[in-house]
């Protein structure tokens, strides 16, 4: 399928994601606790407003939409000051489901070739994290599957060749980018500029699961 350039409105939400996303990421930068707390959920907020005005098919888009949702509620708990990171941990799993669900609302066949390259990161990924997570193993674990099955059927997508699979999978493998440079900061100690790259590389996940919407009319 051709993938003809998005422009009108939609596109001026594409130009507000990334100036509001960039406000965000230079808030976490320089300690701008105010900008944080009003840019990071704002820009979630501009990538919802990004895949409703899609449209596309019913039930792909309102499976998106509610995993964008369940983000947004994620987003609000990390950033808080008090430690809410098992509560933004369940937002986040249930996110993907949705995901999973929406990409898998399409018929194609699953390739253990796919799969295996996924499996082996998130496995080394554990073993890294699992001796630094204390009473957290077991989430840690059920998360880590859940983002590589999702990541997983997002790539299915593409290489069967769906309309909007190749943004959808780009932003599943974003997300397990940003994900892993979160959990390694929190888990493994602190590096330099670990929230910038976990922001960036968010919002940049989000949006290109959204504009996946754009494409997705006949499943």
């Amino acid at each position: 399928m051709d993938y003809v350039p998005i422009t009108g409105p939609a596109a001026w939400l594409i130009a507000a994601i990334a100036a509001c996303g960039a406000i965000a990421i230079l808030a976490h930068e320089r300690g701008w606790r105010t900008g944080v707390y009003v840019f990071k959920p704002l820009t979630t907020l501009l990538v919802i407003a990004l895949a409703w005005r899609a449209g596309g098919h019913p039930a792909y888009s309102q499976l998106i939409l509610a995993g964008l949702a369940l983000s947004l509620v994620g987003d609000v708990f990390l950033m808080l000051p008090r430690d809410r990171f098992v509560a933004g941990l369940v937002s986040f799993l249930l996110a993907h489901l949705c995901y999973m669900a929406a990409f898998a609302s399409a018929s194609f066949r699953l390739d253990w070739w796919v799969a295996l390259p996924l499996a082996v990161y998130s496995a080394l990924l554990l073993r890294i994290l699992l001796p630094h997570t204390g009473k957290l193993k077991i989430p840690v674990v059920v998360y880590a599957a859940a983002l590589a099955a999702m990541a997983w059927l997002a790539v299915e997508r593409a290489v069967a060749g769906l309309p909007g699979a190749g943004f959808a999978a780009a932003g599943a493998l974003l997300f397990v980018a940003s994900d892993s440079a979160l959990a390694l900061d929190r888990f493994r100690g602190r590096f330099r500029h670990a929230q910038a790259l976990v922001v960036a590389t968010y919002f940049a996940a989000q949006t290109l699961i959204a504009i996946s919407v754009y494409y997705v009319h006949v499943i």
